[in-house]
Parts: structure tokens; C-alpha cells; sequence
């Protein structure tokens, strides 16, 4: 039996189809869903460590959680830029969209330029994963500096008047986990925030609210404050 079909009938017994009147009220696509939890999902991926081939064959199944879980096994450093242009035209879901992300294509070398290019297309999903992207690398990726998600913020205010649920909601959480990075990219991110709210969209309006009350919070600020003093801030030079 190919690894392929053996890791198919394994997530076949996990299946769970209880659990997919939820997903859906969530937005989650069910069609050709399991229902099966992402901790599950990753807890079983540990098992079966990097693998690509297999990676690709989970995608082609077509079954929501097999493409779940090969973004979690797929090799960074081995994947494709038309792979993953490939997968991303796949992507029904929001929630496959940001594991797609944050699981993989966050971590490759072109994880910039798939920003740049995913932020400026028309498509639903593969806008908000331009900007779960952003969202995603603030989280993950320390060897980036300041400047570097400085220069995202202009593309998060233009995406900002964008009224789809799921590209409004994603254009948010870059710009939150932007303004969460160091005290300059702070200040910087309310900023932007201020300059949206002032807006004539309802979408702009919403995204900044928000995030301005999360920014500005004192919780975040503490932890700013913190990560300066602890020397863990990152310099916008550096």
C-alpha cells in the first residue's frame, strides 16, 4: 500500500462527522471533510515528519483535511512557487488558506514576493492569504527587521477598504500582528490605523477600530515595554 493511501485510511478512522455541522457554521468548507480537529492534525503530522511526494498527494486527494495536513508535512525549503500558486487557487476555505500560510508558505524563501503578488490579485482567498501571509511572518519570522513590515503597511491601507468578510478580516490581523512587533512598528501600525479610520469605507472603519483598540491596549503596551527593557526589541535599522 502507497504512504499516500495508508495516511488517507488513517485519517478516515479519525473521522469524526459530528464535528462538521460546526466547521460549517464556522465557514468551513465540508464537502470533502472528516471532521477532524487541527490539533489532531498536527499531532499526527509529527509522526510522519517532512515529506513532499507525500505532501502533494495529500493536496491532489482533494479532502479538506488531507490538504490540511500537507501543508504541515510539506518541505519549506522544497516546495514550489508553482506549487503553491497551484494550492492557493485550490483554497475554499479561510481556514486552509491561513494554515497554507502559516504552515508553509511563510517559511519559504519567496514568502515576500507571494506577498506582493497575492495582495494585488482580486480573488478572495488568495487576497486575504497575502495578508495572512504578513500576519503570519510577523509571528514567525525573526530574521526579519522593521523595515521590513514597515514597507507592508501602504498595502495594508489600500487592501483596507476591501468590504469581503475574509479579506477585511485578514487586512486586520496583519496590521495588529504588525503593530505587536517593537514599540517603532507600535507607533507606526496606529498610525496607519488612525489614517484608515479617517476613510469613507465601512470596512476601513472596522479594521482600524479594531485594531487600534488591541494596539493601543495596555496589555500590548506592557509587553512592548517588556521586550525593550528584557533587550528583545527590534530596531527599525536593524
Amino acid at each position: 500500500m502507497s504512504r499516500v493511501r495508508e495516511v488517507l485510511d488513517e485519517l478516515s478512522r479519525m473521522a469524526d462527522p459530528s464535528r462538521l455541522s460546526g466547521m460549517a457554521r464556522y465557514g468551513i468548507a465540508t464537502e470533502r471533510a472528516f471532521g477532524i480537529t487541527v490539533t489532531q492534525l498536527r499531532g499526527y503530522a509529527r509522526t510522519l515528519g517532512r515529506d513532499q511526494e507525500l505532501a502533494a498527494e495529500l493536496w491532489d486527494s482533494g479532502v479538506h483535511e488531507a490538504r490540511l495536513l500537507a501543508t504541515m508535512v510539506a518541505e519549506p525549503a522544497l516546495v514550489t512557487e508553482v506549487q503553491v500558486d497551484a494550492w492557493i487557487r485550490d483554497v475554499d476555505s479561510w481556514d486552509l488558506c491561513d494554515g497554507l500560510c502559516g504552515n508553509l508558505v511563510d517559511r519559504t524563501p519567496f514568502a515576500l514576493d507571494k506577498v506582493v503578488e497575492w495582495t494585488a490579485r482580486d480573488e478572495e482567498f488568495v487576497k486575504r492569504a497575502g495578508f495572512a501571509l504578513i500576519a503570519w511572518m510577523a509571528v514567525h519570522r525573526k530574521d526579519l527587521n522593521d523595515e521590513c513590515f514597515e514597507a507592508f503597511l501602504p498595502t495594508i491601507r489600500e487592501g483596507s477598504t476591501d468590504e469581503r468578510n475574509y479579506v477585511k478580516k485578514a487586512v486586520n490581523w496583519a496590521l495588529r500582528q504588525i503593530g505587536k512587533r517593537s514599540e517603532g512598528l507600535n507607533r507606526r501600525s496606529i498610525e496607519t490605523a488612525r489614517d484608515i479610520q479617517r476613510m469613507d469605507s465601512r470596512a476601513a472603519r472596522w479594521i482600524a477600530t479594531d485594531a487600534l483598540r488591541e494596539l493601543t491596549s495596555e496589555p500590548v503596551q506592557e509587553h512592548l515595554r517588556t521586550t525593550r527593557r528584557d533587550g528583545r526589541g527590534r530596531s527599525s535599522r536593524s
